[in-house]
């Protein structure tokens, strides 16, 4: 079993059309981005709000060093 096929710690995101690790892989989207897309896609289903805070937080780090 591939690595990607095997989600660790829930199933939040097999409901996806998507993997958010293949997205971002295939897009060559950068840590810090990928770590905004993964807890905006997964808040529902596992973190809530907080999951949204720490998108912020990324988000907060892209502005701060842009």
């Amino acid at each position: 079993m591939a690595a990607n096929e095997n989600q660790v710690g829930g199933d939040h995101y097999k409901e996806m059309a998507i993997d958010v690790i293949e997205f971002c892989r295939v897009n060559d989207i950068g840590f810090i981005e990928g770590n905004v897309i993964k807890y905006v896609c997964r808040y529902k289903r596992k973190g809530g709000l907080t999951d949204l805070l720490k998108a912020k937080h990324y988000l907060q780090i892209l502005i701060d060093n842009d």
